[in-house]
């Protein structure tokens, strides 16, 4: 089948404690789980043709979005943004070097390095078939979305706690989590 009309497939990643939560109350989230997950995290990365998260997760963690493998070589994925006003910092590190592309509700502005693509909307919010339509454009056949409770929440048929399959377009995909026994503070953020 062509590409053309195929499908992108989705993958959604999230890491929770086994109560549920995906960060700490005061919002830390980076380092929830244990080398060994962070490692299988940049296997799924390197596996996939773009990394996708929300504008909450780039200004909360300033990630590279980049797919590090100990000892081998990696072709990087094309890191992409959600961010419905355009709030990206021109400074970010998934703004400067690499591919990127920010997809906004907002008219577009230069970003760094980074391609900016207004996109179509549901309410005031980059739409899940417009956004999966622009990756599409650009070659994208795979998406892992690791963007944090509000990007989990958006994806049709996500079953963010873990328990089934994220569904898009009428078909399964596959939710990788990742566990740790608690989050060491009180009252931490649950998913959305």
């Amino acid at each position: 089948m062509p590409v053309s009309n195929q499908r992108v497939r989705v993958t959604l990643k999230l890491a929770t404690s086994l109560d549920g939560r995906i960060a700490t109350a005061s919002g830390e989230s980076q380092w929830i789980t244990g080398e060994a997950a962070r490692l299988e995290g940049h296997r799924l990365r390197a596996a996939h043709d773009a990394i996708l998260v929300g504008i909450e997760t780039v200004l909360a963690d300033d990630p590279e979005l980049t797919a590090r493998l100990p000892g081998r070589p990696v072709d990087q994925p094309l890191r992409v943004v959600l961010d419905s006003r355009l709030r990206t910092p021109a400074t970010a590190r998934v703004a400067t070097g690499g591919d990127t592309l920010i997809l906004t509700a907002a008219e577009p502005e230069p970003v760094g390095d980074a391609v900016v693509e207004r996109v179509e909307t549901e309410g005031d919010r980059p739409s899940v078939a417009a956004c999966l339509a622009a990756m599409k454009r650009r070659g994208v056949t795979s998406v892992l979305i690791e963007g944090g409770g509000q990007v989990a929440a958006s994806v049709p048929g996500a079953d963010p706690a873990g328990r089934g399959g994220a569904t898009l377009c009428g078909r399964a995909r596959p939710v990788a989590t990742f566990r740790r026994p608690a989050i060491p503070a009180p009252c931490g953020r649950a998913l959305r």
